[in-house]
This record gives C-alpha cells, sequence and structure tokens, in this order.
C-alpha cells in the first residue's frame, strides 16, 4: 500500500503507473532527450551516476550526523539505519547546515562531469548551478502532513528567474517504493504551463495538497513511480507536478536525496536561491 502524508495512493490503472526509464538508444540523442521532456515533462535516467559515488556520499552523510544521534548505535552509516531515539536537534542543525550543506563534499557531488558536464550538452550552452541545494532524509514511520513532500510544481518558487530551469532528484542510495520516492502527476506540467501562461496561478509560494488521491482525481490522470536505484535521477521540468511517497521501510532504513538546479548561464537567474539552502531562509 503506497501512501504520502497518510494518504493512500488508489492503485487502479487509470490513478497508478510506472515511469519510463529513457532508453539506452536516447542517452546520446539531445532531440530525442528534448522531445521526451516536453512530452513527459521528465526524464529517468537509470544508471546516469557511479553507483560508488553516490553511496560514498551516503555514507559521508550519515557519518557526519552520527554524533547528532540519527543513525542506530553500531550499524554501518551507509545502510543509513535510523536511531530509535530522537535526534540532538541543535547537533543536527548545526552539522547539517554548516558543515554538510556549504561543504566540499556536496559540492563535488552536485558538480561532477556526469551531472554539470550532461546538463552543458543538454542545454548547449554554459550552465548556472543554483547555490541553494536541498538535502533530505526521511525516517520510516514518520507521520502527519508535511512528513513527505507535498504536491507541488517547481516554478513556484523560482519567479523571480527563468522558468526553464531543469530540477535534477538525485536518490542518495537504494530508494525502493517502500522507502518514500518521489512521485510524478502524469502530465500536469501541460496543464500547470497553460495555468501559468494565462496568469491563473499568482498565489504565493506554496505546496498544492498533500491529499495526493485527490489530486488525480482533479486531474485525472495517474502518480508514476519507481523502484529507484543508486545511480539513478529523475531530471523534470519547473511546471511538473511531484510528490514524495511515506518511508514504510520495515528495516529502518532512511530514505536520503538530494535536489539541485540547473540552467543557462544566459538566461535571468532567481536572486533568491544563490544562498546555501537552510531551514531559516524563507524559501
Amino acid at each position: 500500500m503506497l501512501t504520502s502524508n497518510g494518504y493512500v495512493l488508489e492503485e487502479t490503472p487509470s490513478r497508478l503507473g510506472g515511469l519510463e526509464p529513457v532508453p539506452m538508444d536516447e542517452r546520446g540523442d539531445r532531440e530525442a532527450l528534448w522531445t521526451r521532456l516536453r512530452r513527459d515533462g521528465y526524464l529517468y535516467l537509470t544508471g546516469h551516476l557511479a553507483p560508488e559515488d553516490v553511496l560514498e556520499f551516503r555514507r559521508y552523510y550519515f557519518e557526519a550526523l552520527a554524533e547528532a544521534g540519527l543513525i542506530a548505535e553500531g550499524s554501518d552509516p551507509v545502510d543509513g539505519i535510523a536511531a530509535p531515539h530522537d535526534v540532538d536537534r541543535a547537533s543536527y542543525r548545526r552539522i547539517l547546515f554548516d558543515e554538510i550543506v556549504p561543504g566540499a563534499q556536496y559540492e563535488a557531488l552536485c558538480r561532477s562531469p556526469r551531472i554539470a558536464e550532461w546538463f552543458a550538452w543538454l542545454l548547449g550552452d554554459d550552465v548556472h548551478l543554483h547555490r541553494r541545494k536541498i538535502i533530505r532524509h526521511t525516517k520510516p514511520g514518520e507521520q502527519g502532513i508535511g512528513t513527505a513532500t507535498q504536491a507541488h510544481y517547481d516554478l513556484v518558487y523560482l519567479r523571480e528567474g527563468s522558468d526553464r530551469v531543469l530540477s535534477m532528484w538525485i536518490p542518495l542510495g537504494d530508494i525502493p517504493l517502500e522507502r518514500g520516492g518521489l512521485a510524478y502527476l502524469e502530465g500536469s506540467h501541460r496543464r500547470v504551463m497553460a495555468q501559468e501562461a494565462a496568469g491563473e496561478l499568482r498565489h504565493p509560494a506554496a505546496s498544492i495538497t498533500a491529499d495526493l488521491p485527490g489530486l488525480a482525481d482533479e486531474y485525472d490522470t495517474r502518480w508514476l513511480v519507481a523502484d529507484y536505484a543508486a545511480g539513478d535521477v529523475m531530471v523534470h521540468s519547473a511546471h511538473i507536478v511531484h510528490a514524495g511517497l511515506d518511508n514504510v521501510d520495515t528495516e529502518s532504513r532512511m530514505r536520503l536525496s538530494t535536489d539541485i538546479r540547473y540552467q543557462r548561464m544566459s538566461e535571468p537567474i532567481d536572486w533568491r536561491w544563490q544562498n546555501h539552502w537552510h531551514l531559516d531562509d524563507g524559501l
């Protein structure tokens, strides 16, 4: 049973489906990728990154936060086994926002050739990586509205720059369905683009809803999901609606992921996204 913020997704063929990976014979064809991105709103690139590089960063993250009591005592940090007690919040925030987020390891991952050079190739231009990069973990069993990322599209938070920003969501370790990966609302980018063009969505930056099954009914479409593996990435437009699933892993493994954003250097850049991410940054 798939849930998001406690809402149970309807698992009928008209409301739930699978994400379509980009075939290997299209990976080097830029026009084919753009055709797919315009049609689907996303590119699901399996095995795009070296799994060992992803897992090395996963180990670094959980090792760094072990001091705050995040992982189970005596466990291998790369497994991300959640400790059965609450973390030291002050220590957690200090390590995350003073060490990990602005740190060299995180920056190296986000600017690795398979990311930065790939975006430059896809966009056909010099590219800019937004400094505000978000990294999240979720523990199994966390419940309540706001535990999982609610349904939203990225442009609602990025209206001070180009609307042609591309996001890359990177699973930092395997994220099978039960560990709570991203779900995408099929075809939603077309409706959002039309509403944005008509000026119908000029409300303050906010998520749409936590009620994923209700939103699928409203759009009369499916949520698309996948069992993500270390090395996979999702590239998506700023208009497609997406959300997180709940982590219900029975072995207490935490989901860890990051989302980063690239755009052409020549296009307007949202100045608010040029500082390191912090919970108090107002975005």
